[in-house]
């Protein structure tokens, strides 16, 4: 065993014997795991040019079930922002296991040694936490306690671009295992300044994105205007905005707003993908950087209890239409004939060991 992979394992471990004696005092917990995810570190060209053969790495999730019994259960996957797992992430656990249905939080930073990329975004490529959300519903599309046909995937700000673009039928079919599909898509607070190729053609399940109006980190205005080409293509997106709310107007813990002076933001950058998967500065037509002139840094993060209240009930008008009704296990279980033809013609080894 790698002695990379061996502490991981340790901290994985350790994780596990602090959830378990931190939740103790939840009833509506029943059990935690912690449960390690087999996936690759892919930069955005490698992503996008649809290859597999990236770094191999563990990146661990803590899966939690909100009673006991045999039955099978809707889950939500969460994706973090740039400050890794925090606790606006867990304050949504806690609120999707008083519904009743179970929570998987990736850690798509801790696995690659990084602590947080707010000031510092070219450590990880944009859509790694996209092919972590992928591999992560593979294996727990098999877990006993978890419907495979009931699984929802929700991100926040950088876990909320790669929840949105999760979404995306191309990227479904170059990196997810064939025969699994999310029900939904949740992004909170999104970057929407990337244009992909084929971003407009959409798995077929709904897709809603939360905004603040306020926002200085990601602005809404690119979100606007990704939602009008979407939905002029039919696809099932909506866009909630909320007047004169900020990033993160989730997080109680922001009561105080909070002023990040060096956190990198692209709110004035246009980035186009072009061929073999290349990401280009849409005003440069050069390769795109995070040190291009339209990078800035400063930013302003803060709770609004209005939206956080509205977002949450808007939240559970979502849970209930597509994971916890009869009609909506059904509209979000049934394969695509899309994702029988990829069980039939494509052949490939999705989870490697690292």
């Amino acid at each position: 065993m790698s002695k990379t992979r061996k502490n991981v394992l340790i901290r994985i471990a350790l994780l596990c014997i602090c959830c378990c004696l931190g939740n103790a005092g939840h009833a509506q917990v029943t059990r935690v795991e912690v449960i390690p995810i087999p996936s690759v570190t892919l930069t955005d060209q490698e992503f996008l040019s649809g290859r597999e053969d990236g770094k191999p790495v563990t990146v661990a999730g803590e899966l939690r079930v909100p009673r006991s019994g045999t039955d099978r259960l809707p889950l939500v996957i969460l994706l973090h922002g740039s400050g890794g797992v925090g606790s606006s992430v867990t304050d949504w656990e806690e609120y999707f296991l008083s519904l009743g249905v179970a929570t998987f939080v990736i850690d798509s930073f801790s696995g690659r040694g990084i602590v947080s990329t707010t000031n510092n975004q070219s450590q990880l490529g944009r859509l790694a936490q996209t092919e972590d959300a992928y591999r992560a519903i593979a294996i727990l599309s098999k877990h006993p306690r978890i419907d495979p046909n009931r699984i929802m995937l929700m991100g926040f700000s950088r876990g909320g671009q790669n929840a949105l673009y999760a979404s995306l039928s191309r990227f479904q079919r170059m990196h997810a295992q064939p025969g699994t599909q999310f029900a939904a898509f949740i992004a909170f607070y999104p970057d929407c300044t990337y244009t992909y190729l084929e971003d407009e053609d959409m798995v077929g399940r709904p897709v809603r994105i939360f905004q603040g109006t306020a926002d200085n980190y990601n602005p809404v205005a690119p979100c606007r205007a990704y939602v009008q080409r979407l939905k002029a293509k039919a696809n099932d997106v909506q866009l909630t905005e909320y007047a004169g709310a900020s990033h993160v107007f989730d997080g109680r813990a922001l009561k105080q707003p909070q002023q990040l002076s060096q956190a990198q933001t692209t709110r004035n950058c246009r980035t186009v993908e072009v061929e073999n998967g290349q990401l280009i500065n849409a005003r440069t037509r050069q390769p795109f950087s995070y040190n291009d002139s339209c990078i800035e840094r400063g930013t302003t993060i803060a709770y609004d209890e209005s939206a956080a209240t509205k977002a949450e009930a808007a939240v559970s008008e979502i849970v209930k239409a597509v994971l916890t009704t009869e009609r909506g296990a059904a509209g979000g279980s049934r394969i695509d004939a899309e994702n029988q033809i990829q069980q039939k013609t494509v052949a490939r080894r999705l989870l490697p060991t690292s």
